[in-house]
């Protein structure tokens, strides 16, 4: 198996050395020695790389990364986890696919006030069902 050093991982998974010496501090990968002062890594770091990258992107932290990378290497794949970060997911879409809908609406719409438009009307229905409002601190002598 062809050894990278640090550098080499560092551009081709995209990410600084910093990045790799903390993920190797944490137990996340592991290099197999140095050349001279430079960490030697296996091809396999670039995988477990992508799948910390992809864990990070649905929103997993590096300690529930690695739970799922496992101690011995074996993917320990937490299933009912993995099944409630996708049904998140799929709430926060639906947000966004209603948000995108209004905002291309409200550019696009040629009615004189949006007010008046029943179709921005049914997008403010819609976004109410699934937009939770935030709650704001009131001042004192507002």
């Amino acid at each position: 198996m062809k050894m990278m050093d640090i550098g080499e991982v560092a551009a081709r998974a995209g990410v600084p050395p910093s990045t790799l010496r903390y993920y190797e501090e944490i137990g996340l990968i592991h290099s197999f020695g140095r050349h001279g002062l430079r960490r030697q890594y296996d091809g396999d770091v670039l995988l477990k790389l992508s799948l910390i990258a992809l864990g990070r992107t649905a929103g997993f932290s590096l300690a529930e990364i690695a739970v799922i990378l496992g101690h011995d290497g074996r993917l320990e794949l937490p299933r009912e986890e993995l099944r409630a970060k996708a049904d998140e997911l799929g709430r926060q879409i639906a947000k966004l696919r209603v948000l995108r809908d209004t905002l291309r609406h409200v550019a696009d719409c040629k009615a004189p006030s949006h007010l008046e438009c029943p179709t921005f009307r049914k997008l403010l229905t819609a976004a109410s069902k699934i937009v939770k409002p935030r709650k704001v601190a009131m001042r004192r002598g507002a």
